[in-house]
C-alpha cells in the first residue's frame, strides 16, 4: 500500500486522471487500489462529475465501499445520488454497519428504510440495532463486526478462526470471550493468544478483569474512558452484560472531535453553525436567538450607565474609560471560562477539587487586577493629570477583574451541577454579565469618590 506524500502527490493523482480519461480500466485499478484508503478519498473528492462515472464503472462495490465510508456526510449524500441502485445497496453490504448508521441517520423520507430493504438481510439487520438506541450512546457509535470467542475454545481453533474472520473485523488486537449465553466474562490480546500454546483453552490465559461500557452510555464518557486505560478497542455490552459490540479508537477520535465542535459552538454562542458549508441563512438561525438575547443583556447595559447619568455629567472624563473596563471584564471572565469548561471537560475539576480551583482563579484575577491597577494608575496619571481619576480607574479595574474571574469558573460549575453542558455558559454571555458587572462597580466608586474630583 502506498501513502503519498506532498512531492509524489500531484504525480500520482495526474497518472490516475490520465488513465481514467484514456479509459485504461487496468492500469487505473493497479495505480488507484495501491494507495492508503484516505489518499484514494483525497483524490476522489477532487474529480468532476464526469470522471467519477468511469470510477463507479472500473472499482467493485466493495472497492468503493472504502472511499465512501471516507466522505463528509454532506459529500456522501451527493455522491449516493450518483450511484446506481443495485451499486450502491452492494456499497452497503460492504461497509461497517456503524457507517452505514450514520449515513442513514441523515437520510429523510423513507430513503433510509428503502436502503435497508435492497440490503442483505443480516447485513440490514445489525444496521436497524445501531440506529435504534439513542444518539450520542455506546450503541449508537459502536461497531457490530468483531472477533468473539467462546471461553472453551482451544488457542489453535482460535488462531484458524481468526484466519476467517479477521478481515471482516474492524480490529482483532483484543479478543473479547464469552460465555455459552453470550455473556462478557473475559479479554484476551492477540499478542497473549500468538504467544500461548497450541493445546491451552483460552479460559486459563484470559483476563476476567474487563473494562466494558454499557450501550447506554454517554459517547463523551466512553470516550473518557477508553482514554485513561489506553484502549484500541472496548467491549459494549447490555445490561444484563450481553457483548452486543465494540468502539474502537477511531470511533473516539470522532466523537471528540465531535464534542469539541458542539462545546467550541457553545461558548462561542454558533452552535450548529460551525461548519464552513452550512449556508448563510442556516448560520444565521442557529446564531440569531442567542444574539437576540445578548441584545437585551446590552440594553440591561445601557440601563446600567443611565443609572449613572448624573456622575457622567459631573465628569464626562468617565465616559474614556468605560469600553476599557467592559473589554477587561468579558476578557478575564472568557479566560476562566475557558479553563473551567476545559476541567469539566477532562474530568479533572473533581468533588474536592472545585473549592481549589475557583480559589486559584480568585488569586490569578487578584493578581492581574494589581498588575494592572498599576500600569493604570500611572499611565492615567501622566496622560490626564489626575491622580484621583487614576485611582479611581486602577482601583474599578482591581476589583472588576477579581470579580470577573470568580465568575468566568463558577457559572459553568453551577451548569454542570444542573446536569446541563457547561459549555452553554458562553463566551458571550459571560462577557455580557461581567460587562454589567465592570460598570456598576466603575460607577459605584466613580460616585462615591465623585467630590474629590
Amino acid at each position: 500500500m502506498v501513502k503519498l506524500d506532498e512531492q509524489n502527490r500531484e504525480q500520482y493523482e495526474q497518472l490516475i486522471l490520465d488513465t481514467l480519461q484514456a479509459g485504461d480500466r487496468v492500469q487505473f485499478r493497479e495505480t488507484f487500489l495501491e494507495l492508503h484508503p484516505t489518499d484514494q478519498v483525497d483524490i476522489f473528492v477532487k474529480l468532476k462529475d464526469d470522471t467519477r462515472e468511469r470510477v463507479y464503472e472500473y472499482l467493485t462495490p466493495e472497492d468503493f465501499s472504502h472511499i465512501f465510508e471516507g466522505l463528509e456526510i454532506d459529500h456522501q449524500k451527493r455522491i449516493y445520488q450518483e450511484l446506481d441502485e443495485n451499486y450502491s445497496s452492494e456499497m452497503f453490504n460492504n461497509m461497517f454497519a456503524d457507517d452505514v448508521a450514520d449515513f442513514l441517520a441523515v437520510m429523510t423520507g423513507r430513503k433510509a428504510e428503502d436502503i435497508l430493504k435492497k440490503m442483505n438481510k443480516e447485513e440490514a439487520e445489525d444496521v436497524k440495532e445501531l440506529m435504534s438506541y439513542a444518539p450520542e450512546t455506546a450503541g449508537a457509535v459502536m461497531t457490530k463486526e468483531f472477533v468473539s470467542i467462546s471461553s472453551t475454545d482451544i488457542v489453535s481453533d482460535v488462531i484458524e478462526k481468526l484466519r476467517n474472520d479477521a478481515p471482516d473485523a474492524e480490529t482483532i488486537y483484543y479478543l473479547y470471550v464469552v460465555d455459552h449465553l453470550e455473556k462478557l466474562v473475559g479479554v484476551i490480546s492477540l499478542r497473549d493468544l500468538i504467544t500461548a500454546q497450541p493445546t491451552e483453552v483460552i479460559e486459563e490465559i484470559m483476563s476476567t478483569r474487563v473494562v466494558s461500557v454499557t450501550d447506554d452510555m454517554d459517547q463523551e464518557d466512553v470516550a473518557k474512558l477508553i482514554k485513561k486505560y489506553d484502549f484500541l478497542a472496548a467491549p459494549v455490552v447490555s445490561k444484563q452484560n450481553h457483548l452486543v459490540g465494540i468502539i474502537t479508537f477511531d470511533d473516539v477520535i470522532d466523537i471528540l472531535e465531535e464534542e469539541a465542535t458542539e462545546d467550541l459552538g457553545e461558548i462561542s454562542a454558533a452552535k450548529g453553525a460551525t461548519d464552513v458549508n452550512v449556508s448563510s441563512f442556516t448560520a444565521a438561525k442557529k446564531r440569531s436567538p442567542w444574539i437576540i438575547m445578548l441584545m437585551f443583556f446590552g440594553l440591561i447595559t445601557a440601563g446600567v450607565i443611565g443609572q449613572f447619568e448624573e456622575t457622567l455629567e459631573e465628569i464626562v472624563l468617565l465616559a474614556v474609560f468605560i469600553p476599557l473596563i467592559m473589554d477587561s471584564a468579558g476578557n478575564t471572565g472568557t479566560q476562566s471560562l475557558a479553563v473551567a469548561v476545559r476541567g469539566l471537560a477532562l474530568g479533572t475539576i473533581k468533588r474536592g477539587s472545585i473549592g481549589k480551583m475557583v480559589k486559584r482563579e480568585l488569586g490569578t484575577g487578584i493578581m492581574l487586577g494589581l498588575i494592572c491597577m498599576a500600569v493604570l494608575s500611572v499611565t492615567v496619571t501622566i496622560m490626564y493629570g489626575h491622580w484621583v481619576l487614576a485611582l479611581i480607574v486602577g482601583f474599578s479595574i482591581f476589583c472588576t477583574l477579581s470579580v470577573a474571574t470568580v465568575i468566568g469558573a463558577t457559572v459553568p460549575l453551577v451548569i454542570n451541577k444542573l446536569k446541563l453542558d457547561p459549555a452553554i455558559a458562553s463566551g458571550p454571555f459571560i462577557t455580557t454579565v461581567n460587562d454589567i458587572l465592570g460598570l456598576l462597580i466603575y460607577f459605584s466608586i466613580a460616585t462615591a469618590l465623585l467630590d474629590f474630583l
